[in-house]
């Protein structure tokens, strides 16, 4: 959603590269710059007149301090502001001293209440170890409650819902009616799901409000679609008149809408998004983190979110267990069964282009992790899933024609078997190298871990022979020895730096880290 307004971000703080000083015309050209990609975001007026003061105002005349450039301080000063608008500090969810707590979700029609109320009852549980129970108070819109129930079966989650919906049944009494049933079977958060309009009308905040009167909720979130643009503050400022609203979800972040929305309705509501729902599955949910999603935009990644995420995909214990067999005889120990447990485990955080697109630096490759083939990890365990036991174990073993079986068995072709293999071993190698606390191998200049000896001290000294030349200061003359424009890579590969056949400008990782991921 913020691909257009990262790129024209970039872009702006390009033009401030190599300058030694801020000149208050460069502040200047920056700031037109940022007020256009603002307000081409969707970004609400009032708040791109306030951000480009408070940027303005803090670059004028701003020493260059910490080691920083004139374009780092500026990014710097950027992201600060972003955090600001952004709502500043993550909020958590208000909970009740005495259980239940209520939490009562609004918003228009379409805007995605129903399937988020699943997700936040399923995160709550899972999270927050509470007990969730969904109230179905929306009667109106056809299927409403059917709907509910599915969403709450998937989840998990028990669903209160006496009336059939589709306009038959009172909403008030069925909030009424879900408090008590909270109380008697002892559910720790009630999650009310109420009647959207396709647009904001009488009825339909007199309604919100008599279910709010009724219920007394600890938390009411306003559940706003991000891809509707301005209309998303023109809403929020209503339903925060009509009825009063404590927080913002925005739901559909994973839309190619542009996302001006999620930088507006904090500082023209003063009230802080709390949650991000980015697609359709009831996984899709996050905590909403300003800093992050300022770093995000930046192009700065969101690596405390991978950390996070990898965190809840990958098992502790196995993971030691990994490290213990990588550490031991050079890693032989470490079979294609592990390199397939590691593998899956990796996708139980998400597609791999959202992965790769949390690293600092991958918006340079956005066009070549969109064109990604997600297949590729399903063609790899199907090869690895088609040999046998002893192969997997000793992949040394699997000649000629054991791969023709192999690549028989598995709909593929003998040269995919054997890259597998080959990248198997050098992802092997590598991994039992930073595993023994040797650093990285074929990464010149990247030392060891703490305690590896001589394995920094030797990756200095390879760094210090292999350094390129540098180019002659003389125009004319840098232009006949080469060009240094990266060749763009073929649709659908990644570029170098995460395997692929392109090149990533001054970032490349290891051939070997290169192969692992299906590189050449």
């Amino acid at each position: 959603m913020f691909d257009t307004l990262s790129d024209r971000l970039s872009a702006a703080f390009k033009n401030l590269r190599g300058k030694g000083k801020l000149t208050d015309a460069d502040i200047d050209a920056t700031a037109r710059e940022i007020r256009i990609a603002l307000l081409e975001a969707d970004v609400a007026l009032p708040v791109v007149k306030d951000f480009i003061a408070a940027v303005k105002e803090r670059a004028s005349g701003a020493d260059v301090r910490g080691g920083l450039n004139p374009a780092q301080q500026v990014i710097k000063i950027v992201n600060e502001e972003l955090v600001t608008i952004l709502g500043g500090e993550t909020r958590e969810l208000r909970m009740a001293k005495r259980p239940p707590t209520v939490i009562m979700l609004a918003g228009l029609q379409g805007a995605g209440k129903t399937t988020l109320a699943g997700k936040l009852a399923k995160w709550l549980k899972e999270t927050k170890h509470q007990t969730p129970m969904l109230v179905a108070a929306d009667l109106q819109r056809p299927n409403a409650v059917t709907q509910l129930q599915v969403v709450g079966e998937r989840a998990g989650v028990p669903v209160f819902a006496p009336e059939p919906g589709n306009g038959v049944g009172d909403p008030v009494d069925v909030a009424r009616q879900a408090m008590a049933e909270a109380k008697t079977k002892q559910y720790s958060v009630v999650i009310v799901d109420t009647a959207g309009r396709l647009g904001v009308d009488e009825e339909l905040m007199k309604q919100a409000a008599d279910i709010r009167d009724a219920v007394t909720p600890d938390e009411i979130l306003f559940v706003v679609d991000a891809m509707i643009g301005q209309d998303a503050v023109t809403t929020a400022q209503a339903f925060l008149d009509g009825v009063g609203f404590d927080g913002v979800v925005l739901s559909k972040l994973d839309g190619d809408a542009r996302g001006g929305a999620a930088l507006s309705i904090a500082q023209v509501t003063g009230r802080q998004v709390m949650f991000a729902s980015n697609g359709e599955k009831l996984e899709d949910f996050d905590v909403f983190h300003p800093d992050r999603m300022a770093s995000r935009i930046l192009g700065m990644g969101d690596v405390m979110s991978l950390i996070e995420q990898a965190e809840k995909s990958f098992d502790a214990e196995e993971a030691a267990k990994t490290a213990a067999k990588l550490q031991k005889k050079g890693g032989k120990e470490f079979t294609l069964d592990d390199f397939l447990a590691q593998m899956q485990s990796v996708r139980k955080m998400g597609p791999l282009t959202k992965i790769f697109g949390m690293l600092p630096g991958a918006a340079q490759f956005k066009d070549q992790l969109e064109n990604f083939d997600e297949r590729e990890i399903d063609r790899i365990e199907a090869v690895i899933h088609s040999m046998t036991p002893a192969e997997r174990n000793d992949p040394n073993i699997i000649n000629g024609s054991r791969r023709l079986r192999i690549a028989n068995g598995s709909g593929t072709e003998v040269a995919t078997v054997s890259g597998l293999v080959e990248r198997f071993f050098e992802a092997r190698k590598m991994m039992s190298a930073m595993a023994s606390g040797k650093g990285m191998p074929g990464m010149p200049g990247m030392p060891g871990m703490p305690g590896a000896g001589a394995g920094g001290r030797k990756a200095k000294q390879q760094a210090k022979k292999g350094k390129p030349k540098r180019g002659s200061g003389n125009p004319a003359k840098r232009a006949n020895q080469g060009s240094s424009e990266p060749a763009a890579p073929a649709a659908g590969q990644l570029p170098a730096a995460f395997g692929g056949g392109g090149t990533g400008g001054d970032f490349e990782l290891p051939d070997d880290l290169k192969k692992m991921l299906g590189g050449n």
